[in-house]
């Protein structure tokens, strides 16, 4: 795939990968033969994906080399195929998924960073807040934040039809409190929608990593050394809503997760006469937020995605 081809694909066009089927015949497997028995499966299927996905190769190596000189640190990654190593993590938080719609990984297994007792705004039956999470660690993370907050509903926007199969095996895992919504479908009636959400008391959680897909407002924030685009969606969303801002992201150190949660802002304070500016102040805030996680687990960043503005390597990577 030469690197203009792997632009003009946008990451929402492509199709997953894999199959409902492969997806689901291996959640029951995991469910009836426990984890041990089954990640040796996990990586065989890690492998293939990553012996055939040369693109997808290209960009974790990006990535890999510019976390590592932005941080001026030389050990982030082992030194024999790093990009392999990044992989293998991702077979190893999809085997926690697995764990996590089967009821085994519960909230005593997670660790909680919360300086700003985000927790207890959850707990606290108030107007809802938006939480803006990331790519970076375990995605799941929703899931455990519908269990901290003790049943708060979550209504999670993300793009629904890029992880079809996902999705499907989310639903049948009966859990009620976790609302999925195709972020595509942003309107004035849904918004209306989201806005009575937020007075019941329940959430809304968006990434703030993921550009949109057919020209969707986005803006260029240094990311690593070098400009990327980041979507506005998040920020427009929350001015709009005019609610309070928080930051999550899930990741994993020594065998435990850990939920990192920070108090970002209070949109009901921006001024609209300013809302252009306040936006690219929150863009800037969040690539710099995301690129010191990114440093704390530098294997963790499951965006397989070309990421800065034409910058895929030209060479393979292993």
């Amino acid at each position: 795939m030469s690197e203009s081809a792997s632009a003009a694909t946008h990451w929402a066009a492509r199709k997953e990968r894999g199959s409902f089927l492969g997806l689901k015949l291996t959640a029951v497997a995991v469910r009836l033969l426990g984890r041990r028995l089954v990640t040796p499966v996990i990586y065989l299927i890690v492998l293939y994906f990553f012996a055939t996905g040369r693109g997808t190769r290209r960009n974790v190596a990006d990535y890999q080399r510019r976390l590592t000189a932005w941080s001026g640190r030389a050990d982030l990654f082992p030194r024999k195929r790093p990009v392999l190593a990044q992989y293998l993590a991702f077979g190893d938080c999809m085997l926690d998924r697995f764990d996590v719609w089967r009821g085994k990984l519960r909230l005593s297994s997670v660790d909680m960073d919360d300086p700003d007792a985000v927790r207890d705004a959850l707990r606290s039956g108030a107007r809802g807040q938006l939480l803006v999470c990331t790519h970076l660690g375990n995605l799941d993370v929703c899931r455990a934040m519908a269990e901290i907050g003790e049943g708060v509903p979550l209504n999670v926007l993300m793009h629904l039809p890029n992880a079809a199969h996902f999705n499907r095996l989310l639903g049948e895992s009966g859990d009620r409190r976790l609302r999925l919504m195709h972020v595509g479908d942003l309107d004035t009636v849904m918004m209306i929608d989201l806005s009575q959400r937020l007075e019941r008391g329940e959430w809304v959680a968006i990434a703030g990593d993921r550009v949109p897909e057919h020209g969707g407002r986005r803006m260029n924030a240094d990311f690593l050394g070098a400009p990327a685009a980041f979507p506005q969606g998040p920020w427009l969303m929350a001015s709009m809503l005019r609610c309070p801002i928080n930051l999550v992201c899930c990741i994993k150190r020594a065998g435990r997760y850990t939920i990192h949660l920070r108090r970002f802002d209070d949109a009901s304070t921006w001024e609209r006469s300013a809302r252009d500016t306040t936006i690219a102040g929150a863009v800037a805030r969040y690539a710099e937020w995301l690129a010191r996680h990114c440093l704390a687990a530098p294997l963790q960043w499951f965006n397989f995605h070309p990421y800065w503005h034409g910058t895929n390597g030209a060479h393979d990577a292993r």
